[in-house]
């Protein structure tokens, strides 16, 4: 009870209220703090021998992971970072991977219409791992989370995101069969900020990038390169922003949306971002002193746990 006040609360100050509260006897703020980063201390603990586990060669990946609610069809892996404040460091990146199953359903996003022949998808059974470090830090994890949920015996899988090098290195790495897609909202956002740079006008502002895409959409992706490279983007503007048309060159093999929409992959990345708030930002993104690693690693641990639906079946297994 108090390990999970401690992770769903705003701060263990709340969290101590809240427990005392619900049982009718007192915890202070600091004893809630050492049992809730104590559990995720163990966790860490936990995720590290399963790690050993799934790369033990003595025995198959289903054998070494203990699976979780598998995904026995379709499956989702997207990975993203979001940011929060390490004391004496400053603000750091938290990478995140969401495995999920696709189900035939739903609409689309963006308000755009599917053909009668295209399925509509939607994502559910979202399961979580967070962690504070770099990209070769975050591979065995996305791979163990992977295995945990099934996706090296999944039929048919996808995986999306906005196209930084380092998810494309692992996913790659882990999951070679997996199709990687570019999130549409990501590459729509390139191209309105490409707007903004090259039509002040907003009406004309409004029908470049809507045609643009519309093409790619459409799967005109070359088209939408060219386009690109035609313009005279103004010296001024970020690097990002004016990176675009190689964006869009170096990425096109991964913008097909006409034909993964015909497959039945999601193409939007959104769930991700939403499990980055859910899990990061929620409970560890704030001003101030911020965290100290250790701490931060322990909680953003505890956290995925948590918001997996595994609390309990973690619970067990680390007491």
């Amino acid at each position: 009870m108090a390990t999970r006040q401690g992770l769903q609360a705003r701060s263990f100050e709340l969290a101590a209220e809240s427990f005392e509260e619900a049982v009718g006897s007192s915890i202070s703020a600091d004893t809630l703090r050492r049992i809730t980063q104590g559990w995720g201390q163990a966790c860490l603990g936990q995720r590290q021998a399963d790690i050993e586990k799934a790369y033990d060669l003595s025995q198959s990946k289903q054998e070494a992971v203990e699976p979780v609610d598998p995904i026995m069809q379709q499956a989702n892996l997207a990975t993203d970072g979001g940011m929060m404040h390490i004391r004496g460091e400053g603000w750091k990146e938290v990478k995140a991977v969401r495995p999920k199953r696709d189900n035939e359903k739903g609409a689309h996003p963006d308000g755009r219409r599917y053909a009668p022949w295209e399925p509509q998808m939607t994502l559910e059974r979202h399961s979580y791992q967070a962690f504070l470090g770099s990209a070769d830090e975050m591979e065995p994890i996305q791979y163990l989370e992977g295995c945990c949920r099934g996706l090296l015996s999944c039929r048919r899988k996808s995986g999306v995101s906005d196209a930084a090098l380092w998810i494309e290195r692992i996913t790659a790495t882990n999951f070679p069969s997996l199709t990687q897609i570019v999130d549409w909202f990501h590459a729509s956002e390139r191209l309105w900020e490409v707007g903004k740079a090259c039509f002040p006008d907003k009406v004309d502002r409004a029908e470049w990038v809507q045609t643009r895409q519309d093409d790619l959409w459409a799967g005109r992706t070359d088209k939408v390169v060219a386009d690109l490279m035609a313009l005279s983007i103004p010296d001024q503007t970020r690097e990002d922003v004016a990176d675009t048309p190689g964006y869009f060159e170096r990425h096109q093999e991964r913008m097909r949306y006409h034909q993964y929409r015909v497959a039945g992959y999601p193409i939007g990345s959104g769930t991700v971002e939403s499990g980055v708030n859910i899990v990061v930002h929620h409970r560890l993104k704030r001003q101030g002193r911020g965290w100290q690693r250790d701490n931060a690693q322990a909680m953003l641990t505890a956290l995925s746990e948590l918001h997996s639906n595994r609390f309990d079946w973690a619970w067990q297994r680390t007491n």
